[in-house]
């Protein structure tokens, strides 16, 4: 697995992953736990992690994520 993006938003990381399985890419949410024990203040982002062969494909998910968020 590679990590496709840290990110401490998560709605964001909701939406990511509801999309990824749009386009039967697995994936895997780690730090997930770390981030909730570290209270509100964020200090340790989310890693969103892909298959490696399925990175490219990821990749163009997010560009399309910053095509919507303008």
């Amino acid at each position: 697995m590679v990590e496709l993006i840290r990110t401490n938003e998560p709605v964001f990381i909701s939406w990511l992953l509801a999309r990824l399985s749009d386009e039967d890419i697995s994936a895997v949410v780690l730090d997930a736990h770390a981030s909730v024990m570290d209270g509100s203040i964020s200090a340790i982002p989310r890693r969103i992690m892909v298959a490696k062969e399925d990175l490219w494909r990821a990749k163009y998910i997010l560009a399309e994520a910053e095509e919507l968020n303008g």
